[in-house]
């Protein structure tokens, strides 16, 4: 699966990895201690969607403020993403970790007790800076503890905490939403973050690069972070401001020629901050682009699941959360299963495989309809669970795999903001592609449901409402001609799912090709990781 090289056996980068280490250090224990803040972050990022409308309820807030609930702790965390990497990396894996879950616990508390929406969004986004710490310093430390062959099935047990974590979020939101009150949404993250920080601070060892001389890029993080704000923010505002509108293509050009400018300007650096070199390695340039495409499909899945079951058929948050546990239960093996799959055929094979079931998922949802037993919906989740759950570790094991242990971290947080490019996009781009089929079939639909087609005619109004799953009736509606209007609008979108399904399933398919060319075989693999000694072994002496 991965090239063993010399460098990965380096004293201070590594080394240590396999030995026997008592509590502190043993690499089980430290699997264990990460898991914990990759729980709260995940579990987060899953559960506020459903406290969103007891936020504004609570609040007063409007629809756009909403939004920047979500918005503004998404791009925050996109921005931190692979500055985390890189600050772990220099001057310790072990206390960025740390320093990111306590600030990940006190900000979560201060979202609670804040008491205004502009409260709530300024600590989001301080949120989502201590994400990006967190973040990935949790695969850098496993990469520095792990041995090369235990480091896959680590990253199995990652992928599985995060998927079924992310999974578990609408019915833990919907509990706590419905029961409680939507404060604990994020009060939650205290036990779970002390319990971090008590158990992380006895058992995790610090891990560094050796060469802490090295000059801080500056220009590089600012270069960076403005080009990922600006990206992110034109992915996540194109379904709302429409994307050929000016705003989004300004956004999404000022984004691409910040970012090629920090290509640029980092391959003229001694020391900088996301190594250009990394990217010469095929596979891990392969595999980064993989998991957007595969975090496209887990978060833009979830999010036109969600909305099916809550407004087309009328679950609640709780019910619609019980109904897709299926989905978690099947991540929950698929991640181990996808890990050892990796490390015996290697990153090539498993990421087709698991493209392939994702798939399967989307084209099976192309039965649904407005009315369909759960019968027909939960081998979709099923499929699902397993493609995305094996496709995590493939990926991750693709990239820092492929990336010598110096660079852990920084790999770390190139996967995990891929990650955060991936849900931006599947959500926005699958709204939009669900509103363009809904606006085109409502009329029709509400007309052959029965609706006279000069009232037909002013519901199409609400399309974007419908483009939710939200029927536009009113109390003062004929019973006959609401009826009329719920199943009109329902089926205008099953379509725009459909829609949304359909090229969902090509693009997995086009990835799984994408992946077989690009991604090494693994004899290429060992004759690369043969060829690689002599380099490495001298990068090792500079040390």
């Amino acid at each position: 699966m991965t090239s063993t090289s010399a460098a990965d056996t380096a004293p201070g980068q590594g080394s240590e990895a396999g030995k026997p280490a008592g509590r502190r250090g043993n690499p089980w224990l430290a699997l264990i201690a990460v898991s914990f803040g990759l729980l709260m972050v995940q579990l987060d990022g899953s559960v506020v969607a459903i406290a969103n409308p007891a936020i504004g309820k609570d609040l007063g807030a409007t629809t756009a403020e909403l939004q920047w609930v979500t918005n503004s702790y998404l791009l925050a965390l996109a921005a931190s993403m692979i500055l985390g990497g890189k600050l772990g990396d220099r001057f310790g894996r072990r206390f960025h970790y740390l320093a990111g879950v306590g600030g990940f616990v006190v900000t979560s508390v201060a979202i609670g007790l804040a008491g205004s929406i502009e409260g709530v969004i300024a600590f989001r986004a301080l949120q989502g800076l201590c994400g990006g710490i967190l973040m990935p310093n949790t695969l850098g430390i496993l990469r520095a503890v792990f041995p090369p062959r235990g480091f896959p099935l680590a990253v199995g047990i990652w992928g599985m905490v995060s998927a079924v974590s992310t999974s578990l979020g609408p019915i833990v939101g919907g509990l706590l939403v419905e029961h409680v009150d939507w404060t604990w949404v994020f009060y939650l993250n205290a036990p779970i973050g002390v319990i971090a920080l008590v158990f992380s601070m006895a058992v995790l060892k610090e891990s560094r690069n050796a060469d802490d001389r090295q000059r801080f890029d500056i220009a590089g993080v600012v270069l960076l972070a403005a080009g990922l704000l600006a990206l992110v923010f034109g992915i996540v505002k194109g379904e709302t401001w429409g994307w050929m509108s000016g705003g989004t293509l300004g956004s999404l050009a000022a984004g691409v020629a910040l970012l090629v400018v920090f290509g640029w300007y980092e391959t003229r650096q001694a020391h900088p901050l996301l190594p250009m070199r990394l990217f010469h390695n095929r596979s891990l340039t392969t595999g980064a682009v993989m998991t957007v495409l595969n975090f496209f499909v887990m978060l833009g899945g979830i999010f036109f699941i969600m909305l099916y079951l809550q407004n087309v058929r009328g679950y609640t948050p709780v019910e619609a959360g019980i109904s897709t546990l299926p989905m978690s239960i099947a991540s929950l093996f698929a991640s181990p299963l996808g890990s050892q799959l990796t490390a015996r055929f290697g990153p090539r094979a498993t990421i087709p495989l698991g493209l392939c079931l994702s798939a399967a998922a989307m084209f099976g949802m192309l039965t649904w309809t407005v009315d369909s037993s759960y019968a027909t919906m939960w081998p979709s989740y099923v499929a699902m669970g397993l493609g995305v759950g094996i496709v995590l570790p493939a990926t991750a094991a693709a990239i820092i795999g492929n990336a010598p242990v110096r660079d852990g971290g920084v790999a770390s947080g190139l996967q995990s903001t891929m990650l955060q490019v991936g849900g931006a996009l599947g959500t926005s781009v699958l709204v939009t592609v669900i509103a363009g089929r809904v606006g085109s079939s409502l009329f029709g639909e509400l007309t052959g449901a029965g609706v006279p087609a000069s009232v037909a005619q002013g519901l199409q109004q609400a399309e974007d409402a419908v483009a939710m799953g939200i029927a536009p009736v009113s109390p003062d509606m004929p019973a006959r001609l609401r009826d009329a209007v719920v199943e009109g609008s329902g089926q205008a979108f099953v379509n725009g799912l459909h829609s949304a399904v359909t090229v969902t399933g090509v693009l997995c398919l086009i990835g799984a090709v994408v992946a077989v060319a690009g991604i090494r075989s693994r004899a290429q693999e060992a004759k690369h990781a043969a060829a690689a000694v002599p380099e490495d072994a001298v990068a090792v002496a500079a040390h």
